[in-house]
């Protein structure tokens, strides 16, 4: 059997669109393939058996057989740290993962390992990706996102990490590259890279809906009151807006999209966002032409301060379909907990699905990273 250990350089590089990629390319070519995030950190409990999120998805996506327990053996939840580094965790963790490791490597022709963060994510608990790896005896792939001296600086940085547990990286992959604004970029990482021994084994391009979040991650992620949910929760937040200004200012700087933070006692700005909203409306009623209209308009309002707009004003932004979310944040605080949203793939995100495998399969070259997958070494 032969495996790889897939890292990343922090959160939201898009270690998980590579996973989910990678995993449909290899069944495509037939192989007998499996899948293991030995250390998790976001979990959900499913059937009474805690795992991590991502462990439930790709077992959701390729209806993995293995039991979740397998799949996901340590995640870690609140106050595990703590209680580890006072020395009241008995559970011998490594143990747990080379035994659900062998238990999911059994009759697999290639192994896809996943792990969580960057290379020393984990360290507080001894379980860091690059103590994994070395335990698993597995070569180490690590994904950025675009830049230049941004990524490069993470790669060489993880790179020594790993390096330092006696771990081999067997490259890079880079996520969410404007290809069409910088099509050189892929080339001068390459070069930059190979400056350090690193083989750059592929780029990703930037997708809208793969890099931004949903107006249900919003809801899931950010406590406050759902005043009305609009047609599609599920629509990407592709541009933030501040309403600090006149009304009028402010519709010049929203569009398409746009999810608009403005404190919730503005009511001149969201009266005239919410009219030029039912301007924009079709005539016809129905559903499919609801979700058109939904497409051409805002993605919603966040109304901050904890100022509950008059009855009047929410009664028009339920006519005008639109959602909106009220927060206690003020608006500054609340921007900044919407641009440090993580953006994560569930498993009815199908369309999101389709998107990740199709730009896996036609941007990087599967070949030749199924070719760095290696036998595990003497552990």
């Amino acid at each position: 059997m032969r495996q790889l250990y897939l890292a990343a350089t922090g959160m939201n590089r898009g270690k998980t669109t590579v996973s989910l990629g990678l995993l449909a390319a290899l069944f495509a070519r037939g192989l007998k393939t499996g899948f293991i995030k030995p250390v998790g950190q976001r979990y959900a409990i499913v059937d009474g058996v805690p795992a991590d999120e991502d462990a439930i998805l790709m077992k959701s996506v390729y209806a993995l057989p293995d039991p979740l327990a397998n799949l996901s053996p340590v995640h870690i939840p609140r106050g595990f740290t703590k209680a580890f580094i006072n020395g009241h965790v008995v559970d011998d963790l490594p143990a747990r993962i080379r035994a659900a490791w062998e238990r999911v490597a059994e009759g697999r022709e290639v192994l896809l390992v996943e792990g969580t963060g960057h290379a020393g994510v984990g360290s507080v608990v001894d379980l860091s990706n690059a103590a994994v790896a070395r335990m698993l005896g597995a070569r180490a792939v690590i994904v950025s996102e675009a830049g230049v001296g941004r990524p490069i600086d993470e790669i060489v940085l993880n790179h020594a990490f790993f390096s330092r547990h006696g771990v081999e990286v067997a490259g890079a992959v880079v996520n969410k590259v404007d290809l069409e604004a910088h099509p050189s970029l892929a080339a001068v990482l390459e070069r930059g890279l190979a400056r350090h021994g690193i083989e750059l084994l592929g780029v990703l391009p930037y997708r809208p809906l793969l890099s931004n979040p949903t107006l249900s991650m919003l809801q899931e992620q950010m406590r406050g009151e759902l005043l009305h949910p609009g047609p599609d929760l599920a629509r990407v937040i592709e541009h933030v807006a501040i309403g600090a200004m006149q009304a009028g200012h402010v519709l010049e700087r929203v569009g398409p999209g746009s999810l608009l933070i403005v404190p919730g006692d503005r009511e001149d700005v969201i009266g005239t966002v919410v009219t030029a909203t039912l301007v924009g409306a079709p005539t016809g009623g129905a559903d499919a032409a609801s979700r058109h209209r939904s497409r051409r308009t805002l993605a919603g309002i966040v109304l901050t301060g904890g100022y509950r707009p008059s009855q009047r004003v929410i009664d028009a932004i339920r006519h005008a379909d639109l959602f909106a979310y009220l927060v206690a944040e003020d608006t500054y605080a609340a921007a900044s907990e919407v641009h440090d949203l993580l953006v994560k793939t569930h498993p009815d995100d199908a369309d999101k699905i389709e998107l990740i495998q199709q730009l896996v399969a036609e941007h990087l070259d599967v070949d030749r990273i199924l070719a760095r997958f290696a036998e595990p070494l003497p552990r």
